[in-house]
């Protein structure tokens, strides 16, 4: 309440005739730190914001948040240049928005003003629960460090950059959340002062956990890791104490839509989405398996069940790997695969790509195909199409960092199908399929400007294979640390030394 009176977010006033007065309640939360400890008891008032007219109380509501994939590439550009990383994290962020709509609300629970009982509260400020709070927030945020010199990231909205005297700053917004790089501690304290000035923020210091990801500087580097989530998600589903499994899918097995009764359905779906979140920010290795269990999610069987089990025991046994970022090399490649040999119900075959930045992974997919490919050629030009428009925009998102080397230059992927290298090399393409055509399309623009080229690469050393289809356990191993997945190391200061 101190923080929303002194925002001044409201005032008292009587509701005109006619409005409408949305209600609000109050959500009562424990805040605890990556080990699980209690950090602080949050209370947060939040408006109805379910009643609210489109329209009449709100317009636009779209609001940007940074890709993760950005935030990973922020990490091993720190990685290569050696730069400083501090977090920070905006107080009441949605209450810093102004309002340009007349929003009455009733008052708070347990503070109504005596003497003023039949008076509501008229909104100045944005609200948690209001459908344009994220909007405003963004604005104002996005004004203020326009103002001060940054410059917006055309391919994601919420990065910003200000190069100037041979010194770089850039910010990763993540709504109320974000990372600041410096290329020295000054500036870094430049940009913290400027966000002071207009905000309440909280300063974290050196970037140790955002998301749910631990961020830990290395000697050599930096490395992202969620062992804490996946010991938390281990003990949540009680495979703490399971047998370690070698590989997170058994070839073997070949998996189809159960014709029976569905098996324990709403547990298997809460494990499948907390596989999804360690598959998207840290851990590629299990992307695949974990993409192929969740399309069983509405009617798991025995069998699918064994399946997702097996991955909580190679879990067990690779909770400590993270991506790993080192000062070299300072070069975007990435591969493409693609398996038509499927068995799936539909036929469909699975794409899958990597690109890897300072000997890490940045950008990853594994995702079953929306066209009917009818040869291995066609599978993988569907593949090396995807895997194309990905690097455009990774390559668009590094034109624009001062720290890349100019002129950026065309993006390498490894495709091992040379019969797919060979119809995109080729102007003209003379398939039936339409879809197909407009894939080949896709890639000969891009070969033609200049964003991307491909040679062709063996399958053992297509670290894209994982992605696609199930592997024994050495290729499992090489491939995870070809992506730059390995063992976490002791944290270090900003000075290189290991901390206590």
């Amino acid at each position: 309440m101190e923080s929303l009176e002194a925002n001044k977010t409201w005032h008292l006033t009587d509701l005109p005739p006619g409005c409408k007065v949305l209600g609000n309640k109050w959500v009562l939360k424990t805040k605890r730190k990556p080990d699980g400890a209690i950090e602080r008891f949050r209370a947060r008032l939040v408006v109805k914001g379910y009643r609210q007219r489109e329209n009449i109380d709100f317009f636009d509501t779209y609001s940007p948040v940074s890709r993760i994939t950005s935030i990973r590439v922020m990490i091993a550009l720190a990685a290569l240049n050696n730069l400083v990383v501090h977090q920070m994290d905006v107080k009441t962020a949605f209450l810093n928005g102004d309002l340009d709509e007349e929003i009455y609300m009733e008052q708070p629970e347990g503070f109504v003003i005596p003497e003023h009982a039949s008076k509501v509260c008229k909104l100045d400020k944005s609200l948690y629960g209001l459908k344009q709070a994220p909007k405003q927030w963004h604005e104002k945020f996005d004004t203020l460090v326009l103002s001060h010199g940054f410059k917006v990231n055309e391919s994601d909205k919420c990065i910003y950059c200000k190069s100037e005297n041979n010194t770089c700053t850039i910010i990763c917004l993540y709504v109320d959340d974000m990372l600041i790089f410096g290329t020295n501690i000054h500036v870094v304290n430049e940009a913290k002062a400027m966000l002071k000035e207009s905000f309440e923020v909280k300063d974290l210091g050196e970037a140790k956990f955002m998301l749910g990801i631990q961020i830990t500087r290395t000697a050599n580097g930096y490395s992202l890791d969620q062992s804490s989530y996946i010991e938390k998600i281990l003990k949540k589903y009680n495979y703490f104490d399971c047998k370690p499994a070698c590989t997170p899918y058994d070839a073997s097995v070949k998996l189809f839509k159960n014709t029976g009764d569905s098996v324990r359905q709403s547990e298997y779906a809460s494990i499948s989405g907390s596989l999804r979140y360690a598959a998207d920010y840290t851990r590629p290795d299990i992307a695949y398996v974990v993409g192929l269990l969740g399309r069983f999610n509405s009617c798991p069987s025995r069998e699918h069940w064994n399946a997702i089990e097996r991955v909580m025991r190679y879990l067990k046994r690779t909770a400590n790997l993270g991506i790993h970022y080192q000062r070299f090399p300072a070069v975007l490649e990435g591969y493409s695969d693609a398996d038509w040999n499927t068995l799936s119900d539909d036929s469909k075959a699975t794409s899958g790509y990597v690109f890897n930045i300072a000997g890490g992974a940045v950008s990853w997919k594994s995702k079953k195909q929306t066209i009917l490919a009818q040869s291995t050629m066609e599978s993988e030009m569907i593949a090396l199409a995807t895997a194309s428009e990905e690097a455009s925009w990774l390559r668009g998102l590094l034109s624009e960092i001062p720290l890349w080397e100019r002129p950026v230059p065309p993006v390498l992927i490894h495709c091992d199908s040379t019969a797919a290298i060979a119809k995109v090399e080729n102007r003209f393409y003379n398939g039936k399929k339409r879809q197909i055509r407009r894939k080949h399309s896709t890639v000969r623009e891009l070969l033609t400007i200049g964003a991307v080229r491909v040679d062709h690469i063996r399958s053992e050393q297509n670290l894209a294979d994982p992605l696609t289809k199930g592997l024994p356990r050495e290729k499992v191993q090489n491939t995870a640390k070809g992506m730059g997945l390995m063992p976490t190391e002791p944290r270090t200061t900003s000075d290189g030394n290991p901390t206590q």
